[in-house]
């Protein structure tokens, strides 16, 4: 199986979306719990779990998009110790 996108973008994409996942997650956990400076001013979301859910479907993209650009990775891995040559 031949990678779709090149090995920098793969590795590139990768490392954001583990940087991704995390700040989401943290951001997400901090909406769940109702955590006052984001749930507790006037112009602040007043359904804080509402918005988690929102956040951690984000997550599930990146997470989707981590797993697809690691395998892009890994299959540029496998094709140069193969000995092909990459332009």
């Amino acid at each position: 199986m031949k990678p779709v996108v090149s090995a920098m973008k793969a590795w590139s994409c990768t490392v954001m979306s583990v940087f991704a996942i995390i700040i989401l997650t943290v951001l997400g956990v901090l909406f769940r719990s109702g955590h006052e400076e984001l749930v507790g001013g006037i112009d602040d979301p007043a359904d804080g779990k509402a918005v988690s859910k929102t956040v951690f479907s984000a997550v599930f993209v990146y997470i989707a998009f981590f797993v697809f650009c690691g395998l892009q990775g890994l299959l540029h891995i496998r094709e140069n110790r193969r000995g092909a040559i990459s332009l």
